[in-house]
């Protein structure tokens, strides 16, 4: 019974070759980020004249990262 809980954990992980930290590190940070961007598209949404630019630029640049991973 352990076995299939084990890799419900750790199939996708090794699908993209980390170990289950890693990709918890590179999901959350990833997160972060989507977060941060997210209160500034907000921000944005009442006060066009703040933050113009910093959603879409933070969304191209981890597009980028996300599509050149070390794998």
């Amino acid at each position: 019974m352990t076995k299939p809980i084990t890799r419900l954990f750790t199939e996708h992980p090794q699908s993209v070759e980390e170990t289950y930290l890693e990709h918890m590190r590179f999901a959350a940070g990833f997160s972060a980020r989507l977060f941060l961007a997210s209160c500034a598209a907000f921000v944005h949404a009442f006060l066009p004249f703040l933050f113009e630019k910093t959603a879409s630029s933070k969304i191209n640049i981890m597009h980028h990262r996300m599509h050149n991973r070390q794998v």
